[in-house]
């Protein structure tokens, strides 16, 4: 089994989807860890190296190889990217929305994602979410034709703004129960 969770940038992605692979006992890949982990080797903010791939295909070629390799695997997976859903069209398939200024203020205060904009205030950091977003939608719509924030691609979508982690692991077992027994 594959679960797929895509959303928001700040949305919880990466820790619900570790919550809900330990809970299920699943493995788990988060593409937005190896895009940082690029654009940290590079030395370049995501939003630089998002910018990047824009022009340079090779940047999304590495990332999605990732993810498209999963489709043949036997193991369970749990897999945090905007893009999984596309490439693993059997998977279970989740999309969590979140509040800007909410995303803004969870990326703000993470420790693990400092660098990721390098900005003081939250407002600035804002702005960078926003121009990342808008880069993510024009880049994957030119290169695969897709729109990864239509909520039609969803099994399940969910507002993280006001619950935990926790809560929307549990939200995300009570739709995967509800999806695979009806």
């Amino acid at each position: 089994m594959i679960v797929t969770i895509s959303g928001d940038i700040g949305s919880g992605k990466s820790t619900c989807g570790k919550i809900l692979a330990s809970r299920i006992g699943a493995k788990y890949l988060s593409t937005g860890a190896i895009q940082r982990q690029i654009a940290e080797e590079r030395g370049m903010t995501t939003l630089e190296l998002n910018l990047q791939a824009e022009t340079e295909t090779s940047i999304d070629d590495l990332i999605d190889g990732y993810t498209k390799a999963l489709n043949h695997s036997k193991d369970s997976f749990v897999v945090d990217s905007r893009l999984a859903w596309h490439f693993i069209p059997s998977s279970y398939k989740v999309y969590l929305l979140c509040s800007e200024e909410v995303a803004a203020d969870r990326i703000f205060h993470d420790d693990s994602r400092k660098s990721d904009e390098q900005l003081s205030d939250i407002n600035g950091l804002l702005a960078k979410i926003l121009d990342r977003r808008k880069s993510e939608k024009r880049r994957f719509r030119e290169k695969y034709g897709i729109d990864f924030s239509d909520l039609n691609n969803y099994d399940q979508i969910i507002d993280t703004s006001c619950f935990t982690p926790k809560f929307v692991a549990d939200l995300i077992l009570d739709g995967m129960r509800f999806y695979y027994h009806s």
